[in-house]
């Protein structure tokens, strides 16, 4: 059964499950809640991690140099269970190694370790991946998490997503699950997009550059949730219809594109890691007020 574990400090309070290494729950000492609950009545995940493919795979299969594997949508560590590794007041590890379960559909001796370390009014989810193998290993890394909408004593306030960079990255959409490539104009206007729940009317908006390092979610005359990103090029934003939450996903790596071959490597952004080598992923969150 997946156990789970509080880290905090006068400011936040982390709860975090063995199961998928997930955040369950962000708080500030005023009790005000910032991350979704997971009501199964629209989506149970509150902040998955998404490895070894970001979105979907066509028809549900990759490809390693040739070979078909099965894997659904966002990969297998979501579903995992995660060992504790190291814990203190205000930290906590959590790891994920290759075995025969995950070997049978993804062929390479791994590492996945996930931490959440608070350090005052900011948190950040750090994912580390080691590849033990003697061979290159390909994959896709991403953060999934979703916040409150509307934040917190904001309700009937606009809420605006504002891109550090103030730029207008294109935007692309889902074609059956997968990436259909063709350009669209980016609803952001001098890295501001005010959020409308139409505009996730054709699921997620995704924008595979030039969104930048960092941005901010916040209400008109409300808190804010500041976000810093590392190494982590590709964003989404989605929610589900008539849900009150935000998924604000940082990605290195993005779903297979309409009419792929299903070749892992040969996915958008995905990563090749060297035998030996770690690759590290992170986002930190503040909140604001």
């Amino acid at each position: 059964m997946p156990s789970s574990i509080r880290i905090g400090n006068q400011h936040l309070t982390v709860d975090v499950s063995s199961l998928g290494a997930e955040m369950q729950a962000l708080t500030t000492s005023d009790g005000r809640s910032w991350l979704w609950t997971g009501d199964a009545a629209f989506w149970t995940g509150r902040s998955p991690i998404l490895f070894p493919i970001v979105g979907k795979a066509p028809d549900d299969k990759i490809a390693i140099d040739g070979t078909i594997y099965p894997m659904a949508q966002h990969g297998f560590a979501r579903r995992s269970e995660f060992a504790l590794a190291e814990s203190t007041a205000m930290m906590c590890r959590y790891e994920l190694a290759a075995s025969a379960a995950t070997q049978a559909v993804y062929p390479f001796d791994f590492q996945l370790a996930v931490t959440h370390a608070i350090e005052g009014r900011a948190l950040t989810v750090t994912a580390e991946v080691t590849n033990r193998d003697q061979k290159a290993m390909p994959f896709g890394l991403g953060f999934h998490s979703a916040f409150v909408w509307p934040l917190p004593g904001a309700a009937g306030h606009a809420h605006v997503v504002t891109l550090d960079n103030k730029s207008e990255p294109p935007l692309v959409r889902l074609q059956g699950g997968l990436i259909n490539p063709a350009p669209l104009p980016s609803p952001f206007k001098d890295g501001r997009l005010v959020l409308d729940h139409a505009m996730f009317d054709e699921d997620a908006m995704i924008f595979p550059q030039g969104a930048g390092e960092g941005l901010s979610y916040g209400a008109e005359g409300g808190p804010t949730m500041r976000f810093r990103f590392e190494n982590l090029p590709n964003l989404a934003l989605w929610t589900k219809a008539g849900a009150p939450f935000l998924c604000i996903e940082p990605w290195h790596g993005t779903a297979a594109e309409a009419g792929s071959s299903g070749e892992l490597s040969k996915r958008p952004s995905t990563t090749i890691l060297a035998p030996g080598a770690i690759a590290r992923f992170a986002f930190s969150v503040e909140i604001l007020q």
